[in-house]
């Protein structure tokens, strides 16, 4: 009997490769979900979101996002700027990074499920613990909306705009 060496590397690759997917497949991180209908629903709490900002005359950066359950093992969140994604740095002044603010404010709001800058606590580093994000619980885990380029009040009826749409939602 001839035995092929190209036989036994094709069957030896789809081996490997069929091993590494179960090895894969385990070892992902396995998603809490997102509910049917967040993608939708984010894009019309954004829509509620640019609309109060540019009311209020403020630019900057909205987010919105959800987790399931009670801890945030993943989330899902999406984001649009306002006429602006940062302020640029000037004499004396660092400028600002209106996008990691209002993830910041958001992430603290994950970890604290309070309304940004009333986290019960000081703000952790990473955080900002400035007001301007505003939480919700839903049926199935929680919603958060946050917003930065404003003042603070400002900041915080923006992000009420996209938390009264995500919450009907959700």
């Amino acid at each position: 009997m001839r035995i092929n060496p190209l036989h036994f590397t094709v069957r030896g690759l789809i081996v490997a490769a069929l091993g590494l997917a179960a090895v894969l497949a385990q070892e992902a991180p396995r998603s809490q979900g997102t509910p049917k209908g967040f993608d939708s629903a984010a894009d019309d709490a954004l829509v509620a979101m640019r609309q109060e900002a540019l009311k209020l005359k403020i630019g900057g950066v909205a987010v919105v996002g959800f987790f399931q359950g009670e801890a945030a093992g993943s989330w899902s969140s999406k984001m649009v700027v306002v006429g602006r994604m940062k302020d640029p740095p000037s004499t004396g002044n660092n400028g600002a990074n209106l996008l990691a603010i209002a993830y910041a404010k958001a992430t603290e709001m994950v970890d604290s499920h309070r309304d940004s800058g009333h986290a019960g606590r000081p703000p952790m580093t990473g955080e900002v613990g400035w007001e301007g994000g505003v939480i919700a619980r839903t049926a199935t885990g929680y919603a958060v909306a946050a917003f930065s380029g404003g003042r603070s009040q400002d900041d915080v009826e923006v992000s009420k705009a996209g938390l009264a749409v995500l919450k009907s939602a959700l």
